[in-house]
């Protein structure tokens, strides 16, 4: 899930003094410390746990940052998202008071953002996402991040706004259009919602979340048997998913309708 931020130059190494190097290992070279961190972001992403114990190790014996940004990931991926994200936000500021690119600093808030968001704190993960796009204003994953805090808040307006600017750059960024579809969805806007979920499925036929979008947005406006084929496909293609059991639920509930309300169209503004 998190990338390697750290490049082999900015690896904390500790060169002893001369006259202690005799009497001592020698420490990791440059390349062994970007084995170890690619190393443990790997096993971050799938065992987490493991991820976490390796981290503190490494930490102990001097992994520094990198080592830091490890353990921030493993609590992530164990579910601990306010641990991650304070540890997060601590390397961001230690990283700020440093010489590294500013935009380690901006992704590492990124990541804060991230983390706060799914501890359910919009309030932090707006702030932290503020402060990256404040060091790289045009990038297109932050503004997508900052997009997803701003409609769980309920700014689907501010959402637009950010997901019109990746898009204009990046025309064919799958998850910016089926975000941007959503908030439109949630507008009223049915018309454009539609159209940037029709784009989603062009670049992507089989996307889970695009179908299941569209198939929010035919039901909308009264697209009954769109609406079914949509949730029916995802069924199809991942019957064991989370989007599969989202369409289960939508169909479920359709059946349950009553015709007249379930074919009855919203207007497209």
């Amino acid at each position: 899930m998190f990338r390697l931020l750290y490049c082999v130059a900015l690896l904390t190494v500790v060169v002893a003094p001369a006259e202690v190097c005799a009497a001592t290992p020698a420490p990791p070279s440059a390349a062994e410390e970007a084995a170890t961190y690619k190393h443990c972001l790997d096993l971050a992403s799938k065992h987490p746990q493991a991820a976490r114990f390796f981290a503190r190790a490494w930490e102990r014996a001097g992994g520094a940052h990198p080592a830091e940004h490890c353990a921030a990931a493993a609590y992530f991926g164990l579910g601990k998202y306010k641990k991650a994200a304070l540890l997060f936000d601590r390397l961001a500021a230690e990283i700020g008071k440093t010489k590294a690119p500013r935009s380690l600093r901006a992704h590492l808030l990124d990541q804060g953002g991230e983390a706060w968001l799914m501890a359910a704190d919009t309030v932090r993960a707006t702030a932290d996402l503020g402060a990256a796009l404040t060091l790289l204003p045009n990038d297109p994953g932050i503004l997508v991040d900052r997009a997803q805090v701003e409609a769980m808040s309920g700014n689907f307006g501010g959402a637009v706004g950010d997901l019109d600017r990746v898009l204009e750059k990046h025309p064919k960024r799958l998850d910016a259009l089926i975000y941007r579809a959503s908030a439109y969805r949630a507008l009223g806007r049915l018309g454009p919602a539609l159209a940037d979920a029709d784009k989603a499925l062009a670049l992507s036929p089989r996307s889970l979340p695009a179908l299941l979008e569209r198939g929010n947005i035919r039901r909308l406006e009264g697209d009954i048997a769109g609406a079914r084929a949509d949730w029916r496909r995802i069924l199809k293609f991942a019957p064991k998913s989370a989007a599969a059991e989202a369409a289960a639920a939508n169909l479920a509930r359709l059946g349950k309708e009553k015709p007249a309300a379930a074919g009855k169209a919203a207007k497209r503004p």
